[in-house]
């Protein structure tokens, strides 16, 4: 396993050599980089615009992207231009599947929150339906670290707790790289993700040991290159809007 990953790491670094050596210093015939037009920020009233090259995922009127892991019509809420859980209903995922992406999410706990720990204002961002960025009503409410707002659940704590009161709109920023496996599903590269939480860095860059489990770090296990994007219902009443990706190579 080990020199499978000396070799990948090298052919990495022989890729990126080649491709700097390719291009003259401030070289004019170096391809320029494609025009994508900035998204606005949101404010607690509204939500903000995608960048024009995003994926909307959820516009603030249809779940049309998104289906019931059941089979189906997604069954939660949707009202005032945002996603609302329905309790007990189950987890939805994108109908579209991702690898490599840009993510952003914006999510409200319940503005009078019931509970506490990990009953309170609690839901998870999958990406590839694997690898669980915690959303969670972390305001004053005490848990384990590697279960608050923000941790890579059961791995990671979040650097900070940068979570805003419940009832407050909350955001997410996430650039994530997928694992990559060879023909025989031995890990090549492992996942890596970094993590935003309203505009604060949580997660730097931070290599994920596995998929995400309740209470477990269980290893790799072969997935193909791209799948959906899944929401957790954990029975409680937490709010979505503003949720749009970009795929990355």
């Amino acid at each position: 396993m080990r020199s499978l990953l000396i070799v990948a790491l090298l052919a990495a670094i022989a890729h990126a050599q080649d491709a700097m050596q390719k291009w003259k210093p401030n070289d004019p015939a170096r391809p320029w980089p494609r025009v994508v037009t900035p998204g606005t920020s949101s404010t607690q009233g509204r939500a903000g615009q995608p960048p024009s090259d995003a994926i909307v995922l959820f516009n603030g009127w249809s779940l049309k992207e998104w289906e019931s892991l059941k089979g189906g019509k997604a069954p939660w809420i949707v009202r005032n231009g945002v996603i609302e859980i329905v309790p007990h209903t189950g987890d939805i995922h994108t109908k579209r599947k991702f690898g490599n992406c840009q993510l952003h999410v914006e999510w409200a706990a319940p503005i009078t929150p019931t509970g506490s720990d990990q009953k309170r204002g609690n839901s998870g961002v999958w990406l590839m339906s694997n690898y669980e960025v915690q959303v969670l009503d972390s305001y004053k409410n005490d848990t384990y670290p590697d279960g608050q707002a923000g941790a890579m659940y059961v791995q990671y704590p979040p650097l900070v707790n940068a979570s805003r009161p419940p009832g407050k709109w909350q955001s997410y920023d996430i650039v994530f790289h997928r694992p990559r496996f060879d023909k025989t599903g031995r890990v090549l590269t492992k996942a890596t993700i970094t993590v935003f939480h309203n505009g604060v860095l949580i997660q730097d860059n931070v290599v994920l040991t596995g998929p995400s489990a309740f209470h477990a770090r269980p290893p790799y296990s072969q997935h193909p290159d791209s799948m959906p994007l899944m929401l957790q219902d954990h029975n409680n009443k937490v709010r979505y809007r503003n949720i749009w990706i970009r795929k990355l190579e």
